[in-house]
């Protein structure tokens, strides 16, 4: 899957949440459970997901831009997150 995303927004990822928007091409998306994320109106169809980096459940926001996915966001899945992964699998 490729992925794409800002660069200047990954530099901010790394420092606000220990991890850079590089990451999420090793998004297992495949074993993810996704959603729309439709919290806000963002002005685009945005995707909540969580899935397995590194043996450690992370939480990816994104959307489709053509065949590949942009990354908006990724950090560890918070607590909540978890119970609700393990809860759907």
């Amino acid at each position: 899957m490729e992925v794409t995303f800002d660069p200047a927004k990954s530099k901010i990822n790394l420092s606000k949440h220990g991890i850079s928007l590089e990451r999420a091409a090793d998004f297992n998306l495949s074993t993810s459970f996704f959603y729309v994320d439709d919290s806000q109106d963002y002005g685009e169809v945005r995707y909540k997901a969580i899935g397995w980096i590194d043996a450690m459940l992370h939480t990816l926001i994104f959307t489709h831009e053509g065949g590949a996915i942009r990354a908006i966001s990724l950090r560890k899945a918070t607590r909540q997150e978890q119970i609700f992964y393990a809860e759907e699998f």
